[in-house]
């Protein structure tokens, strides 16, 4: 039998839920962080869908700070998020300062209280020009850093960091996965806006993997 030995950072969205299917056997638990963000409520609801699909313990944890103290436009309502492609000038405005770094130190603290040995995040190439912290960089400093701050040696796994959006829905789509039951708009509206960036980068890998698209937008027009 598999060991459960993991701990899982999962938004919901299609990454991660692609890396929960996958490592299922040895994720013993599943954390979405609710920092305030506009599509918190959507991801929230779709994480819970699958982790009760599958059997996974699924926890919510608040870090109401990062949106009082913190500024990103990801963080001041619909209005704020930028329409068009998915690249550094666009996306600049979502960042949420070292975002992954506070999530990861609360996931590794999980793991350790726990007695669980790795932690798993969803960061993918298409992140690296727009985010800090889902380069190589970071998660090779990240790692080494829970590994020295923890009794067991707590390792990061990031196994998407070096491949595309398109290549995950590929993968995930071979496993059968419902990418429908999961949310990417920054917005947060009812359905998908279909003209944001990361709407626009969620509709590209569909189109580039060859893949039908399950997602219901508000608009066809693809930026």
């Amino acid at each position: 039998m598999t060991e459960k030995d993991s701990v899982i950072i999962y938004s919901g969205g299609l990454d991660s839920t692609t890396l929960l299917y996958e490592e299922c056997e040895r994720v013993a638990l599943a954390v979405t962080f609710d920092y305030g963000s506009n599509h918190a409520a959507h991801e929230i609801a779709c994480a819970r869908h699958h982790c009760a699909l599958l059997g996974i313990e699924h926890l919510v944890i608040e870090l109401a700070f990062m949106a009082k103290y913190f500024e990103s436009s990801l963080l001041s309502g619909a209005d704020a998020i930028p329409d068009g492609n998915y690249n550094d000038s666009n996306m600049h405005s979502t960042v949420v300062p070292f975002r992954n770094g506070i999530m990861l130190s609360v996931a590794c603290g999980l793991a350790e209280s726990r007695g669980l040995k790795r932690v798993l995040i969803a960061n993918h190439g298409g992140d690296h020009a727009i985010y800090p912290d889902c380069r190589p960089e970071f998660v090779a400093a990240m790692d080494a850093a829970m590994q020295a701050g923890t009794y067991e040696g707590v390792t990061l796994v990031a196994p998407y960091t070096n491949i595309s959006k398109a290549d995950i829905v590929r993968r995930g789509t071979q496993m059968g996965i419902d990418y429908g039951e999961t949310y990417s708009c920054y917005r947060g509206g009812e359905h998908h806006c279909g003209r944001c960036g990361t709407c626009t980068e969620r509709r590209e890998a569909f189109l580039e993997a060859g893949i039908p698209d399950p997602t219901q937008y508000e608009t066809n027009h693809l930026s």
